[in-house]
């Protein structure tokens, strides 16, 4: 049983000592690790309930226990304190905390201002370019999908500034009707402009008029007797008419707006985020909060809302369908952020309450989904503990493969999967760095072993913690490699299998090497399509990373073939272009502009290219 006294005491030897201001707090242990963030309109006065309260929540005595150091940041009023809180939490994800996982940046549609031709593309990151910004989309797939319904209907170019500069003749996008070819001047620059204007008021939601100006210019080219230009309107026509048909069936009258739905069940919950924008549905996404499983839903949903927000654009509406608390602070601080009016509100009727019971809905079902694919994971770990008669209870493995050609850009990876699937945040690559082993199997995954578990073993900065299962793409040579490997870093306990492909490489007859035993399985056994699986994403994110560094590498080499270009030139030519391919399509004037390139230098580059 653990005592929380101590953790009391400490408070209250603390709080004489704090201010009466708004602020953040963070209950540190022994090691300095951050346990719990908090904020307060009164920071004394708000740590007062940790030692006045008589009958503590379990978790909150828990965090007690732990509790050896208290550190207090003061702000200037409540709204800062409530960004710096979502900011701790996101950065330090204190064990004791609501802990939103899986956050990533959203995508969005950007169409560049002020060029010539402007680019239609997918963008993510920070909004630095100069141009028009739509989104968030929800995903990936969702906006892809309507940038191709973009180019069906506007024909704007997609290709990248050095590919648009360097084409000789159209490219397939033009021979398909997705692209009007600025690149080679099969279209004015009067017509694109009318095309990226016509394309900017669609994704706006404003359609009619765009519709009418088609009609009447298919109208047109039919009367003089031009059917190919007919037909190709025609195809635009009937694209538009099938993204207004979509339109349609989501309706809502929601333009710029978040329907935000929590679902809890069984101790876990499940929050779905609905974007709409424009009177358009731009798709959804499920988020798996980490929480106590007593935790309070409007506890659960106030602390996504701040940390959702904290790196993204809040809408002028969020939509929720739980009562939350602080939701008057919590609305003046995005207000704050986003320098306009934000409005939290319960759907109650109408559109609103019929999209937030579908979110609601949309929750319920992927929440019910994910238990039931954890349940099915820890099934498989106990199936493949008896399998292999395990000594220990599996719930993290760590699979390894190697990726290179004749030993030239050698890298090593690492994927994890646990009981709720694959764990991207603990994918790592590793460059092999030693020139001797470059084209040794063994040796790499030597290297890589003893990368990734030296600093385990010494606890410096170790995000990862250590797997319960280390899986081998390799045979019996490898397993043997990887014991050893292990076994000098201490960490006997650690069982390790490798998995060899079967003869002529047929899937279903691997053999799997274990404390010097050979196993093999049933073509049927889901033990070992789980293995496969396991295997062939390791392998997957192998290759990828193997392509990203001989892609990379290609592209360097090129200006290290170009004589009187040394280390300091091609760096000010990276910085300035950005890439060695924008080097090769950059022109003479641009290329003299660089710092320390010579009118001889830049003459030099671009004959390179050029001749």
């Amino acid at each position: 049983m653990f005592s929380f006294n101590k953790g009391q005491d400490l408070i209250r030897k603390k709080i004489p000592l704090i201010s009466k201001n708004p602020g953040v707090y963070r209950m540190l242990n022994e090691k300095d690790e951050i346990l719990y963030v908090g904020k307060a309109k009164n920071l004394p006065n708000r740590l007062k309930n940790y030692i006045s309260k008589k009958n503590l929540p379990i978790r909150t005595e828990r965090m007690l226990s732990q509790t050896k150091n208290i550190e207090v940041t003061t702000t200037s009023n409540e709204s800062e304190a409530l960004l710096l809180e979502a900011n701790l939490i996101k950065k330090h994800k204190p064990k004791f905390n609501i802990l939103l996982r899986d956050d990533k940046s959203f995508p969005y549609i950007f169409i560049g201002k002020n060029e010539k031709w402007p680019q239609l593309t997918k963008h993510r990151g920070k909004k630095t370019r100069d141009g028009y910004y739509f989104g968030p989309f929800a995903s990936a797939g969702s906006a892809n999908w309507t940038i191709k319904t973009l180019q069906k209907i506007f024909l704007l170019r997609v290709c990248d500034d050095s590919t648009f500069k360097n084409r000789q003749r159209p490219c397939i996008l033009y021979q398909i009707k997705r692209c009007s070819a600025p690149c080679v001047g099969y279209v004015d620059p009067i017509s694109y402009k009318r095309l990226v204007d016509n394309s900017i008021e669609f994704i706006s939601g404003k359609t009619r008029n765009i519709q009418k100006d088609l009609s009447k210019q298919m109208e047109i080219a039919s009367k003089e007797l031009d059917y190919e230009k007919a037909a190709v309107l025609r195809d635009r026509i009937k694209a538009l008419t099938q993204i207004q048909s979509s339109q349609n069936i989501n309706a809502t009258n929601l333009s710029e707006a978040d329907v935000i739905a929590v679902y809890k069940e069984s101790g876990k919950s499940c929050v779905q985020v609905f974007f709409f924008r424009s009177k358009q549905n731009w798709g959804n996404q499920s988020f798996f909060p980490k929480h106590d499983p007593d935790e309070d839903l409007s506890k659960i949903l106030s602390s996504f809302i701040m940390q959702f927000y904290e790196n993204k654009n809040a809408p002028k509406l969020i939509v929720i369908n739980k009562e939350i608390n602080d939701k008057k602070l919590i609305e003046k601080t995005l207000e704050i952020k986003e320098n306009k009016p934000v409005s939290i509100k319960i759907a109650k009727k109408g559109n609103e309450l019929k999209v937030s019971t579908m979110a609601e809905k949309n929750a319920k079902e992927a929440l019910t989904r994910k238990v039931y694919e954890t349940e099915s994971n820890r099934n498989l770990f106990e199936e493949l503990s008896n399998k292999f008669s395990l000594k220990s209870n599996i719930s993290l493995i760590e699979v390894y493969d190697n990726s290179h050609i004749q030993g030239s850009n050698s890298v090593g990876a690492l994927i994890t999967f646990g009981n709720e699937g694959f764990i991207k945040k603990r994918y790592r690559k590793f460059n092999i760095k030693s020139q001797n082993i470059k084209n040794d199997d063994y040796g790499m995954l030597k290297e890589v072993l003893f990368r990734r578990f030296s600093k385990a073993v010494k606890d410096i900065k170790n995000t990862l913690s250590l797997p319960d299962l280390i899986l081998i793409d390799g045979g019996k040579g490898h397993y043997s490699v990887a014991r050893k490997a292990i076994n000098e870093l201490g960490l006997y306990d650690i069982p390790i299998i490798a998995i060899a492909k079967g003869k002529f490489r047929n899937s279903g007859n691997e053999t799997f090497f274990f404390e010097n035993k050979a196993f093999k399985f049933n073509r049927n056994d889901p033990i070992l399509f789980f293995l496969q699986r396991l295997r062939d994403e390791a392998h997957r994110f192998a290759i990828s990373a193997h392509r990203n560094k001989r892609i990379k590498g290609m592209k360097k080499s090129l200006l290290n073939q170009i004589g009187g270009i040394g280390k300091i030139r091609k760096k000010a030519l990276l910085n300035y272009f950005g890439s060695a391919k924008a080097v090769e399509a950059a022109g003479l004037d641009e290329l003299r502009s660089v710092e320390g390139i010579e009118q001889s230098v830049a003459k030099k580059i671009h004959n390179f290219f050029h001749n």
